[in-house]
């Protein structure tokens, strides 16, 4: 059998997710298992390293404006918080969050010993491992595996992209990417899927576990298309891709579908130069998204069981550089959103820009510390178990 390259590029775009088996098909006779609890996370990606520093903005530091000539956002122009804290301009609809008690910010995010390569830092994150440890699975993926033995359709994570991150692997379990449920559907029924079906002998290790993730994923397909036209929201989302990844979020959030974790990415934010134009335009994307999410969820009275967080594999190094942006840096700050936290606003103080690391943040909070609240907390998952260690509860649900 021949695989003409615009089929072979179809299946790649859904390499951690495709391929039908007749096992996965007796699924559908089935009711599906729902994860333990009602609570849902939504994990958004500011995909390649967000400068923390222009986005929550120490408006009254003059070591900030000083390392900043250039690209220091004067208080005027903030969006203020307090009278010494401000958010970049373009997040208007977080600045309305924070107002009704529905934003906390974490600042000086990071981790020890911390990388700058995009790579190894995003695998770092995505893996809640040490910067000295590799590992193949994501916390996610292992979330799955400790919390998915039995349940009849691989759909407890999702991810809004035609590939599926390192967060989202586990040793048994995957999540599943896609970007559209209708284009999933619709590329699961076409008729080479079935012609590679039907070719694939099992023998083979490597084929075997890809044939399998690709099976679990358009086997899923049917079920996730037609959850995502249960109840669709009606909502007015902005027509951006960011805008139209939230709003296939918000329908299934609001479908009778078993998936806990949404994981999805926003991007580029690696601004070596032209930052302020690049990220104004992300951050208005961003920011006119999540006001319609969030006041789609109040509507349909879902914002109370939803928990939202940001997270960038690291921020940008405190000084500009002579290109009009900012380098590879290291801590940063998370946004959390939600109508269940039980802390807001600046949830902890700004980091020192008196205290550097050789001209960088140093970290206050362990982002595992985050991961590890979620899971105990928001999800109740044995966190210790997945992320392979004891970490720190932080209290802000």
């Amino acid at each position: 059998m021949v695989i003409k390259r615009r089929e072979f590029l179809q299946i790649g775009s859904l390499a951690t997710a495709a391929l039908m088996m007749p096992k996965f098909l007796q699924a559908f006779s089935k009711k599906a298992l729902p994860l333990p609890g009602n609570k849902v996370v939504v994990v958004i990606q500011f995909s390649g390293g967000n400068d923390g520093l222009n986005t929550v903005i120490p408006v009254r530091n003059d070591i900030y404006y000083n390392a900043r000539p250039n690209l220091g956002i004067t208080k005027d122009n903030a969006l203020l918080l307090t009278d010494e804290v401000g958010l970049h301009p373009a997040l208007t609809g977080l600045r309305d969050l924070y107002n009704d008690g529905s934003l906390g910010i974490l600042n000086g995010v990071g981790y020890p010993n911390p990388d700058r390569s995009h790579f190894r830092s995003m695998d770092i994150w995505q893996t809640a491992a040490n910067s000295d440890e590799y590992t193949t699975t994501g916390w996610i993926g292992r979330y799955l595996d400790a919390q998915c033995k039995g349940c009849d359709k691989p759909t407890g994570a999702l991810e809004i992209d035609d590939i599926l991150s390192l967060a989202l692997k586990g040793v048994d379990n995957n999540g599943i990417a896609f970007k559209d449920p209708g284009r999933l559907y619709t590329t699961s029924n076409e008729t080479y899927f079935k012609d590679i079906n039907l070719a694939h002998h099992a023998g083979e290790e490597t084929a075997d576990y890809l044939y399998k993730t690709m099976s679990e994923t358009l086997s899923s397909a049917d079920y996730i298309f037609q959850q995502s036209k249960l109840r669709a929201t009606t909502a007015i989302y902005p027509d951006t891709q960011f805008g139209k990844d939230m709003k296939t979020i918000s329908s299934l959030i609001q479908s009778d579908i078993n998936t806990t974790i949404y994981y999805v990415s926003i991007g580029s934010f690696d601004t070596h130069v032209n930052q302020d134009a690049q990220q104004k335009k992300l951050f208005t994307q961003f920011s006119d998204a999540i006001k319609v999410f969030t006041d789609d969820l109040k509507k349909n009275n879902r914002f109370d069981d939803v928990l939202l967080f940001t997270f960038s594999e690291f921020g940008r190094r405190v000084a500009q550089n002579a290109s009009g942006g900012t380098d590879h840096g290291t801590a940063n700050n998370i946004f959390l959103i939600g109508g269940g936290l039980k802390q807001k606003g600046l949830i902890n103080p700004l980091t020192d820009l008196a205290d550097l690391d050789e001209g960088d943040l140093k970290y206050k909070i362990d982002f595992k510390s985050v991961y590890a609240t979620v899971l105990n907390k928001w999800l109740n998952a044995n966190d210790s178990n997945i992320l392979g260690r004891q970490y720190e509860y932080l209290n802000f649900i």
